[in-house]
């Protein structure tokens, strides 16, 4: 019978501008979890503060904790993106272009189509009399 062995030491939270990371995750995958940081910025950041991206969380030192904070201070992230994409979107609706019609309606924004598919930003369907085909009207 084989025994599991169980680590006496315990595992930090490994926290990064506000939010915590996962602990086995590998840092090249666990750095997404930041908003505003995506696959191709997360491994451009590592590579420039000299981190293994396959490197777990849990086993950086605080040494290379502290170089990925650094570097990402250059970088707007988190808060200040949400603020700056939220403020973005509020100008559009006020100066009342298309674009900002088309989020002030809950509608797609980028010209996918809508008669069809969008069921996620229209909600669920709405039955409407008079849709389809009628009894007794034979097909043209």
């Amino acid at each position: 019978m084989r025994t599991r062995a169980i680590s006496k030491g315990r595992v930090r939270m490994v926290r990064i501008v506000g939010v915590d990371l996962p602990k086995g995750k590998q840092i090249g995958i666990a750095l997404r979890y930041i908003y505003g940081i995506g696959p191709t910025l997360s491994l451009k950041i590592l590579s420039s503060v000299g981190v293994d991206a396959a490197k777990p969380t849990h086993k950086l030192s605080e040494e290379e904790i502290e170089r990925i904070r650094d570097s990402l201070r250059s970088h707007k992230v988190e808060g200040e993106l949400r603020r700056e994409v939220d403020l973005n979107i509020k100008r559009l609706r006020e100066i009342g272009c298309y674009r900002g019609l088309r989020h002030r309606g809950r509608l797609p924004v980028r010209g996918q189509r809508t008669r069809t598919n969008a069921r996620t930003k229209r909600g669920p369907r709405q039955t409407v009399a008079g849709r389809g085909r009628r009894r007794g009207v034979a097909k043209k």
